[in-house]
C-alpha cells in the first residue's frame, strides 16, 4: 500500500501487537446463551426459576457485550491517537533502537500511518522504523 505522506511503497517487517487474548478455558457469549437457553429449557415446572435471578443474569450479559463494545472502540481511539502522534514526527529529530539494538538518530522524512492492527513505521535516514521502536524526539537544529 502506499504511503501517504512521502507515496513510497513501504517494505520490511511489521510489528504489531493485539489487544485481545483467546482463552479456551473462558466462556464466551454464546456459552452463556446456550446456558441460559438450557436453564429456561430444563427447569422444573413446579418449581420455576427465579424471574429476578433470570433478569440479573440477563443484566449481566448486557453489561459484558457493552464492555466489549467499549473495549473496541478504546482500541481504535488508540489507533487514532497514534497516528496522529506519528504524523507530527516529520521533520523532527529522533532516536530509535535498530534491530541489532543499536541506538541511531536521524530526522524524519515520511511516516505510514498505522491502524489498529498494524504500527505506524517512520521512514528516518532512508530506514523504516516502527514507531514503537523510537525512544527520543527532538526539534530539528539548523546552523547558519
Amino acid at each position: 500500500m502506499p504511503d501517504a505522506v512521502s507515496g513510497s511503497v513501504p517494505t520490511g517487517a511489521t510489528y504489531s501487537a493485539t489487544n485481545t487474548v483467546d482463552r479456551g478455558d473462558q466462556m464466551g457469549k454464546d456459552t452463556f446463551l446456550k446456558l441460559l437457553v438450557a436453564q429456561m429449557k430444563y427447569q422444573d415446572p413446579s418449581n420455576p426459576a427465579d424471574t429476578n435471578q433470570m433478569m440479573s443474569q440477563t443484566a449481566t450479559f448486557t453489561q459484558v457485550e457493552k464492555l466489549e463494545e467499549i473495549a473496541k472502540q478504546n482500541a481504535s481511539l488508540l489507533a487514532l491517537q497514534r497516528s496522529s502522534s506519528a504524523g507530527a514526527m516529520v521533520g523532527q529529530t529522533v532516536t530509535y533502537t535498530d534491530e541489532t539494538g543499536a541506538t541511531r538518530t536521524g530526522v524524519v522524512s515520511s511516516v505510514r500511518l498505522g491502524t489498529d492492527k498494524v504500527d505506524a513505521v517512520a521512514t528516518v535516514g532512508g530506514v523504516q522504523v516502527p514507531v514503537g521502536r523510537i525512544t527520543d524526539i527532538g526539534k530539528t537544529t539548523t546552523t547558519s
